[in-house]
This record gives C-alpha cells, structure tokens and sequence, in this order.
C-alpha cells in the first residue's frame, strides 16, 4: 500500500465512521472529507470542486425540478381520480395506489412519485374506513422499485452512470435500467399486491391507554365560563364516550400533572386532549375550551400534512417558528408516530414524520405549506391551482426523455433545458424551484464526486478489490454478484444511497475487471442495492416520509421489507446476468 493510497482510505474511513455516527449533516461530513483529500495531497488544487460541475448534479437537480413541477400540476391526480370510486376494498386500493406510485416513479423522482399520491391515499382511507398503515408502506417501496426502470427515478442510477462512463467511456442510457427493473418491480408489485396483510392494522388504543399511533394531541385552554370549571377528568372524559384522553394538565403555566380520574379541572388549566381530530374538535365546542390565538374562527380552514425531512420545521419548535406571525397559520394538533406529547405544541420540538393540523385562512396555508415544506395529507387542491398548465409539465418531461432516448442530447441538456422551460412557463415559481432541490444531495454529491476519484486515482479501488477477489474467487459468477448487491443493500440505509453509490461502484467494476467478468453487471447489482433498502425508516427519505401518518414502527418496515429485499436479490441477480451477461468482453 502507497502513502497516497493509505491516505486516501484514510479519508473514506473517516467518512464512513462520521456517516455511521451521525451526528454531523451528511453533506458536511462530505465538505470535510473533501477538504481533508485537498490538504492532504490526494486531491489535487485543480480537481477540488469539479464535482459540482459534474453533470450527475445537473442531472440529479434538473430531475428534482421536473419532478416537482410534474407533482404540483395535478395532471396525475386527474388521470387517477376516475378510478377512485372503485378502491372500496384494501385489496383493491394497495394494488391500485402502489401501481399508480411505481409507473409515476418512472418517469419522476421516486419521492415526487410518493408525494403525489399519499394525499390521495389518505383520503381514501378516510372515506372507506381503511387503515393508513395498510396503503402507505406499500407505496413506498412502490416508489423505490418503480425508480429502478429508467435513468432518472432514482439517484443511484444516475450515479451509477457516470461510474460507468469512468470505467467503459459510456455511461448507461435512460432506458438501459429498463430490463432489469422491470422485471424487479413486476415481482415486486405481485408480492406488494398481497403482502400488505404481513403489515399491523388497527393500532388505534383505548384512550386512558398510552396514545395510538394515529391520535393527535391537541391544546386547550378551559376558559372562565366553561362547563368543565369544578368537574373531573373522568366527567370530561364521559362527554365523548371515552374516545379521547388526556395526556396532561398545565397549571399556572408551568406545573405539569399527569391526570388523575377523581382530579378536578380548574379555569385556566391548560389541557392536552389526545384523540382523533373531529373527536377533539367536538370535545372543544361542547366544553367551551379556547385553541390557542390565530386558530380560530369561522372562516379558517384546516391541512392536515406531514413534517418533510427537508423542512425548515424539522428541529424547530413552533412557537420559535413563529408559525402564526410570518405565516398566518398555527398549529392546532401534532401526532407523533408512537410517542405521548407531554409538553405544549408550541414548545414542542418538531421531527420529520410528524403529521401537523394547521389552521389559517386558505391562502395563507397554501402559501405556508409550500414555503415550509409540508407535505399535504388533506386540502390536496390548495396547492394545485394551475388547471389550465396541469399537462406542460408532464409533456415536456415526456418530450425530454424522448430526447435522450433518440439520443438527440444528452442527459443533463435534456433535463436542464425542461427545468428552464417549466420555470419560464411558471409552472414552477423561484421559491417552489429553490424548494425543490434538495440541496443537502446535491452538496454531498459534489464534494464526494473528487473523494472518489482520489480513491480511484490512487489505486485504492483496485486494491479493495484485489482483497474482495480472494473472498469471491470462491464463488460462482452469481454468487459474485449476489454479494456486491447484498453489500450496497447493507450499507445505503447507513451512508445514504448517493454515498454508497460514490464508493462501492468504482471498487464493484474494478472487481469485475479482476474477476474477467463485465463491470456493466456488476454496476447494476449496486444501483439496484442501493435504491433498495426495505428494512428501515431512516435509509431512504421515502419511508421516512410515511413513517408519521402510516403510524409505523422502526421494526414495521422489516415485516413488509425483508420478503421484499429477498424477491429483489432472487430475481434481480440472474435477471442482470441475463440482460447484462457476466462473461468479459
């Protein structure tokens, strides 16, 4: 082993502790380890910050674009909204919604794909009485599956792209993925299509029991002249059969009781009611209890949405939000997947996955959803006001991909120039675009991109993968390949999709090379690895985004995820060796 090559494993195992450890952003941890490969010599001065020219973030950005304006425009909703009547049962409603999020995932960004329709699940679940947690889930790994077909579904595919340029001199085409991800999501949607029942339906609690996944808590003032002034807890209770509770009681505004049955309630306690919305809203006006300023009167309107993991909200407490004075809106309740609220909403700290009740008048919630970046559950159409535009977007996606497709031009001009035509056609405004871009991505993929090549460069690829040869020489061809996609399928819930990606795939074509098989398989099986990960919440922002309204728990996601992970390595290995025979060339 060289210095350089010591050095540059160094950094990628610095890296990989830093991303394991997570307490630091991912794209500093990545800012850092590209400054440490600059002061350290394995990155030269003139390569530092060429991986934010690279067109794997113009493409990653440019896709983020279309996709958003693709879901904001509503022509999807439309196309699906016919159907709608017909979803009467869950075994009905999963295969429909799931396909509808797997075909959509396609042609936009898997997490674009799953936006546009939860809002549309959700309420569908409320009209037919079917749990959220039957459909949600499903849909997910929908979105991830269906990314799989096509260049720009899923990040890792557009990485795996370039790697392969490095390696071949030709990146792989936008239909290239098509093949094996079809083939992948097909199995997939099979097992989807049944396997939804491995999922726990139901969850709801009796309320003097710890709350359920699906309740809220709300906040409420009991005012002078309320009926509950002198009563107790359990005659509070009795108003609504039960089918509320009461987490805590605030007094004097800083002691906290838990409550007690025989406990009586006073004027100005402040109460946490735990329930679902219009159980609590009908405690409220029976009880005469006050919301908190800004979150009543006739004319306000209510969205029900969830906390994105790219919201501003997220980490923040509402009231330093300042929710009411900059946007018109407050917080009327928060549910919090398996967990009791015991403090005001105002200082309670928001996490992504939390599902808010917002209450303002509908411009003003329209306005605060999209600037904060709340996805919405109900109220769907407050944020599709652009009838007369709702089919551009999807036109000129579809004109881009044919593009690319007739190879008239490449990738990143393709996408480019549709995003720079849905900003002058004002399908998307600045704000909405700006939004959009997940920009922590786009930095972690710049800075990585040269820590990479410097691992490259070095030689470092070649020599993981003169270590790996002698573990794999021992098994078939497929078996080879089986471990490279286990491998990327292991560690993307970990280091992220996009960094798994940066880093395996060079050593995975170099293994090939070794190995005298193709590397464009080998190549594949990573993409596939990477864009699948099934068993936790936190290692695709997908699942993350319905962890709260599906009212999962981390342990859920292996019920549904692990058969599916094992479909994916069953068909997805001999499926690459067919498509993309493993033999040298």
């Amino acid at each position: 082993m060289t210095l350089d090559q010591g050095l540059a494993f160094g950094i990628l195992g610095g890296t990989v502790a830093l991303f394991l450890w997570g307490r630091i952003a991912y794209e500093l941890v990545a800012l850092l380890a590209l400054l440490a490969g600059v002061l350290v010599g394995v990155i030269p001065l003139d390569r530092a910050f060429t991986g934010f020219a690279d067109d794997v973030v113009v493409i990653v950005a440019a896709a983020l674009l279309v996709s958003a304006a693709v879901a904001r425009s509503g022509a999807v909703e439309t196309l699906m909204r016919p159907v709608l009547p017909y979803l009467g049962t869950v075994a009905t409603q999963v295969p429909a919604l799931a396909g509808a999020v797997l075909v959509t995932s396609i042609f936009t960004k898997n997490i674009g794909a799953l936006a546009i329709f939860m809002p549309v699940a959700m309420q569908l679940a409320r009209r037919t009485g079917t749990s959220p947690s039957a459909l949600l889930m499903p849909m997910a790994f929908a979105s991830l599956i269906g990314g799989l077909i096509t260049l720009t579904g899923t990040s890792p595919n557009i990485i795996v792209a370039r790697v392969r340029a490095e390696v071949t001199g030709q990146p792989f085409g936008m239909f290239d993925y098509t093949p094996v991800g079809l083939g992948i999501a097909l199995a997939g949607m099979a097992f989807l299509a049944f396997g939804w029942r491995l999922l726990p339906r139901g969850r709801r609690a009796p309320a003097s029991s710890a709350p359920a996944v699906e309740q809220y808590t709300v906040e409420a003032t009991v005012p002078d002249g309320s009926p509950l002034v002198g009563s107790t807890v359990a005659e509070l209770l009795a108003m609504d059969a039960g089918r509320i509770g009461v987490a805590v009681i605030i007094r004097e505004r800083f002691r906290r009781f838990v409550p007690n049955p025989e406990g009586t309630i006073r004027a100005g306690d402040v109460l946490l009611l735990e329930g679902d919305p219009e159980d609590v809203e009908r405690i409220v006006a029976r009880a005469g209890l006050q919301l908190p300023a800004g979150q009543e009167g006739e004319d306000a309107s209510v969205v029900e949405g969830v906390v994105t993991a790219e919201s501003p909200l997220a980490g923040e407490t509402a009231e330093h939000a300042r929710l009411q004075d900059r946007f018109g809106v407050g917080l009327l309740a928060v549910s919090r997947s398996g967990q009791r609220i015991s403090r005001r909403l105002g200082g309670l700290r928001l996490r992504a996955g939390d599902v808010l009740i917002l209450r303002g008048n509908a411009d003003a919630i329209a306005d605060a959803i999209g600037t904060l970046r709340v996805l919405p559950l109900t109220e769907r159409s407050i944020t599709l006001g652009r009838s007369r535009r709702s089919w551009l977007p999807v036109l000129i996606l579809l004109g881009a991909m044919l593009l690319v497709a007739l190879h008239v031009l490449p990738v990143a001009i393709a996408f480019f120039g549709a995003a720079v035509l849905l900003l002058l056609l004002r399908s998307l405004d600045h704000n909405e675009a700006y939004g959009a871009i997940e920009w922590p991505v786009l930095i972690l993929l710049g800075a990585l991109i040269p820590v990479s090549e410097a691992v490259r460069t070095t030689g470092g690829t070649d020599l993981i993968a003169a270590w790996l040869e002698g573990t794999v020489r021992v098994l078939p061809p497929l078996g080879a390949l089986g471990l490279i996609m286990v491998m990327a399928m292991a560690v993307t819930p970990f280091l992220n999709n996009a960094a798994t990606v940066l880093m395996l795939g060079p050593i995975a074509a170099s293994l090939a090379t070794r190995l005298g098989l193709s590397p464009d398989a080998f190549l594949m099986a990573v993409a596939v690895g990477a864009a699948c990960d099934f068993l936790t919440p936190i290692g695709h922002q997908c699942n993350t985004l319905v962890m709260g309204p599906g009212g999962y728990r981390f342990g859920d996601y292996a019920r549904l995820g692990a058969p599916l992970t094992l479909i994916v390595l069953v068909v997805g290995v001999p499926l690459i060796a067919l498509v993309w025979p493993l033999a040298g060339r």
